[in-house]
């Protein structure tokens, strides 16, 4: 199988895969897919183009919006993370992934997918400390902060990720491992990119989440982008024998290495079209009740609780999921178009304002795995602020008026705030535990409150999952659950736990 790498895109589609085509007329053999490391800008629009963090001097339309509109076809399969240079308000339509366009797959925040039994898992975004631990609270229109907070990566996708087994064929990130550049030629990088120095000096080049997923993993391949160079490292496993092959690429410019071309064996008797992970699908079912959409700090479960804090699925949990999908783990084909459009012929420049929108892919894959889609969540959450914030301006009125003409008004609070939502957008999103969050604002027993509500209901939820296959899950053998005391209130750094590689 030969695959196609490219570092950023950048928008320069045309450009790719008119280098690709060239390629194959130069070689004579035919390239299976093409795999892009982020900054793709899928820009539909110039609504899209207004919902990526760069200086207006950069906006550029590119040539993505062809393929979006049906104008043009990737003549190769294509898959790519995001960036952060994206149109981050199509993306988020697609947080578990799915098509932007005909032939070319969005991995979504983090993803593992198979394609003729290579295995490839992807982590889009980019890493800051201030958003690690929060939640996706960010939703069209952004803010001048959530327009970048939007693409930074959170601490439940590494903690997801970190519940994997087996052979990772090629990973995928937007920046650099932290402390990669110590495995390969770093002179030779310097003399490139001298102003690297300090940060190497000073180990703040790169991401530690990833690096910590590189060293819990070893993958045979590990694909970046993000600094605009090329570079080459061999990280062997500490005491073991396996050994990471990392490569970073350039963006899509004249005389920049940015394209690497690599044939890896695969399954000759599988089709080369794209399938779900089982084990990645059962991962996201387990961990449905760990999902945010509030800004403030979110906890992973870890050791010192009283529920369960690893997720690597069963043989039993993956039967389930299977059965879910009725056996058939192909990525359907159902792309369909949930904005309008680049016209460049218009005369017409005007936009529509950014909003958050429902896609349909992410609709039935959720329903289909039985978990929460993000962007209905936002909606809820926006709903629910909006009802407080009329019954506190009816309060107010009713105040005003009861002042004035002596009259008494009383409310029905619960009828006030309830919600239409019958959860069919979902198919569960009533039924999901409560995310654990540990405000340092909040009061002891509002915590303890809050952190018992959670468990009971995770609980619950889990027990059910196992009942069905009839499976104990709180059997101490099986190691799901670590037993503490009763009362046990180590929850300050419970959250430790998601960086240890002993998962």
């Amino acid at each position: 199988m030969r695959i196609a790498v490219e570092g950023c895109a950048h928008g320069e589609l045309d450009i790719i895969y008119e280098t690709i085509q060239e390629m194959e007329k130069v070689s004579g053999k035919k390239i299976d897919l093409l795999i892009c490391c982020g900054d793709f800008q899928s820009t539909r629009n110039l609504s899209d183009l207004n919902c990526m963090a760069v200086p207006d001097k950069y906006k550029d339309m590119c040539t993505f919006y062809k393929y979006y509109s049906g104008e043009k076809l990737a003549p190769v399969l294509t898959i790519f993370i995001g960036g952060n240079h994206e149109a981050s308000n199509y993306l988020q339509e697609l947080p578990y992934g799915g098509w932007v366009a005909p032939n070319i797959y969005y991995l979504g925040y983090a993803s593992v997918i198979t394609i003729g039994g290579i295995r490839i898992a992807g982590l889009s975004g980019i890493y800051k400390s201030q958003h690690w631990m929060q939640g996706r609270y960010e939703k069209p229109p952004y803010t001048e902060n959530t327009i970048r907070s939007v693409y930074h990566i959170r601490n439940l996708e590494i903690f997801r990720l970190k519940q994997l087994t087996g052979n990772i064929d090629i990973f995928l990130s937007h920046d650099w491992p932290s402390g990669v550049t110590k495995y390969g030629d770093e002179n030779i990088l310097l003399k490139g990119k001298p102003f690297f120095k300090h940060d190497i000096e000073n180990n703040m080049l790169g991401s530690p989440p990833t690096m910590e997923l590189l060293e819990h993993h070893y993958p045979n391949y590990w694909f970046s982008a993000h600094l605009h160079c090329k570079f080459a490292a061999l990280i062997p496993e500490k005491g073991g024998t396996r050994v990471t092959k990392f490569l970073s690429l350039d963006k899509c410019l004249p005389k920049r290495k940015f394209l690497q071309i690599l044939e890896l064996k695969h399954n000759s008797d599988l089709p080369l079209t794209l399938h779900y992970d089982l084990e990645w699908l059962t991962i996201l079912y387990l961990t449905n009740h760990l999902l945010s959409v509030k800004n403030g700090i979110h906890y992973m479960p870890g050791q010192y609780g009283n529920t369960r804090w690893i997720f690597t699925p069963t043989e039993e949990e993956k039967a389930i999921i299977l059965n879910k999908f009725n056996c058939d783990l192909r990525i359907p084909l159902n792309f369909t178009q949930t904005a309008k459009p680049y016209n460049p012929d218009a005369t017409d420049v005007s936009f529509d304002s950014p909003r958050l929108l429902i896609n349909d892919q992410t609709t039935q894959f959720c329903n289909t795995l039985g978990i929460d889609d993000p962007s209905v969540l936002l909606q809820l959450t926006s709903s629910t602020k909006e009802s407080k914030s009329n019954e506190l301006l009816m309060e107010t009125s009713c105040e005003q008026i009861s002042s004035t003409h002596d009259i008494s008004v009383s409310f029905d609070e619960d009828n006030i705030l309830s919600s239409t939502f019958d959860g069919s957008v979902t198919g569960n999103a009533f039924s999901r535990a409560s995310p654990l969050n540990l405000s340092p604002k909040s009061n002891n027993e509002e915590q303890e409150s809050e952190i018992s509500n959670s468990r009971s209901v995770a609980d619950e939820s889990l027990n059910n999952l196992s009942s069905a296959v009839n499976y104990d899950c709180t059997d101490d053998s099986n190691n799901h659950f670590i037993q503490t005391e009763p009362n046990c209130k180590k929850f300050k750094r419970r959250n430790y736990s998601m960086y240890s590689n002993t998962l």
